[in-house]
């Protein structure tokens, strides 16, 4: 992991937290790039190193923003957890046996945005139920998971751009 990647993360992580504090849109939606966040962490990490970045990530970002501890953790932690599962999914096993990091330059936008929007889905899933607690209608979180990963998803795809490698070899 190099320290452009490093400072990267951190940035858009700062940007995030900032988001989080003063753009809320109430029960509506939430535009969250966590997910893409923990897509891009480099494939060497096993998948303890991911879960553990993923805990001090929601950690940080639940005490910095909501002070409800956990309601960021158990999303990103079931997305670090699917995380590989997810890339033999959309990407085949061939980027983890080549130890190649997940870069729209490499396997192109509409693989990258599914990949996205599955690992979306799943922390926004997770997310609104817990944040609801059974005080919200299930189709406003229904709507709310929906909007969410529609808004997030396209955001996303930018954070993947930024934090992803820049080779310009590409293979599909």
């Amino acid at each position: 992991m190099t320290r452009r990647f490093v400072f990267t993360y951190l940035v858009l992580f700062a940007i995030q937290i900032v988001l989080a504090n003063y753009l809320n849109f109430g029960p509506y939606f939430i535009l969250c790039w966590f997910p893409a966040m923990i897509l891009c962490l480099p494939v060497t990490f096993s998948t303890v190193s991911v879960l553990l970045v993923a805990f001090v990530t929601g950690f940080v970002a639940d005490f910095l923003t909501t002070g409800t501890i956990g309601i960021t953790i158990i999303p990103l932690l079931v997305v670090a957890y699917s995380r590989n599962t997810v890339i033999r999914m959309v990407f085949g096993s061939e980027l983890l046996s080549r130890r190649e990091d997940v870069s729209i330059h490499k396997q192109g936008a509409a693989k990258v945005s599914l990949a996205l929007l599955i690992v979306s889905l799943v922390y926004f899933s997770i997310y609104a139920v817990i944040d609801a607690a059974g005080t919200y209608p299930a189709l406003l979180v229904l709507i709310r998971i929906a909007v969410s990963t529609l808004v997030s998803v396209p955001v996303s795809l930018y954070v993947v751009g930024v934090l992803s490698p820049r080779e310009a070899d590409r293979w599909r």
